[in-house]
């Protein structure tokens, strides 16, 4: 997968130490109410469409840059869906990241959906009813994408 440049320009400077990163999750249905995933070139997972921001970049302009990007369809950024820090990840290079991930979901407005990049080997549109496995973090994303409740989730601070 491409590796941002300004994360490449930080990496020469920190190795493969834990970097803190914000990323950003698309939920992108269509008309018939079907969701968009993508087959990761890295682990051969489906996946949710996913991505880095970049300096600066708001996270909603980030999320259809990505769908836009992998899988070649321009999309409506319909409501925030989740805010959440995740677990320390590894990348195949031993990378080290913690996301600070926000969620979206999205609509579909125009374009056929295809493999548009370097970071998938298949994109397609999946009924609710017959989803590959993903992970838990991503099936939460769905799972709230597709309830009609319009409050983002987040992890709340414990009680002191």
């Amino acid at each position: 997968m491409p590796i941002p440049g300004f994360v490449v320009a930080l990496r020469s400077k920190i190795g493969q130490a834990p970097l803190p990163l914000s990323g950003v999750t698309a939920v992108v249905f269509d008309d018939l109410g079907r969701v968009l995933l993508v087959r990761r070139t890295d682990n051969s997972r489906w996946a949710l469409v996913t991505g880095c921001l970049e300096p600066g970049e708001q996270p909603a302009a980030g999320a259809a840059r990505e769908v836009m990007e992998e899988a070649g369809v321009d999309v409506t950024v319909e409501r925030l869906v989740s805010v959440e820090a995740l677990d320390l990840s590894i990348a195949p290079n031993g990378d080290q990241v913690y996301w600070l991930n926000v969620g979206f979901r999205c609509r579909l407005r125009r374009g056929h959906a295809h493999v548009n990049d370097d970071e998938s080997m298949e994109v397609a549109w999946f009924d609710l009813d017959a989803l590959p496995e993903l992970d838990p973090h991503q099936a939460r994303c769905l799972a709230l994408a597709s309830a009609d409740k319009p409050d983002a989730w987040f992890v709340r601070s414990p009680e002191t």
